[in-house]
């Protein structure tokens, strides 16, 4: 019972994450993006949708949360 209770209180933790982005020809600033506090998947969706603008305007640049 307790396991189970500290499991899904760690999975609706805020955590720290970052956004990687490489490829193309990114500026140096904008190839690491830190999202501080924030649950995995608001990071994630966050990532995905900087990936996607890349994306849309050929730029060869793909991100991936770590």
């Amino acid at each position: 019972m307790i396991a189970a209770v500290v499991a899904l209180s760690m999975a609706s933790c805020k955590k720290d994450y970052t956004c990687e982005c490489s490829g193309g020809s990114i500026p140096a600033g904008l190839a690491k993006i830190e999202y501080k506090k924030v649950k995995k998947k608001d990071a994630q969706s966050s990532c995905d949708a900087l990936s996607s603008t890349y994306a849309i305007y050929g730029t060869g640049i793909s991100c991936e949360l770590k």
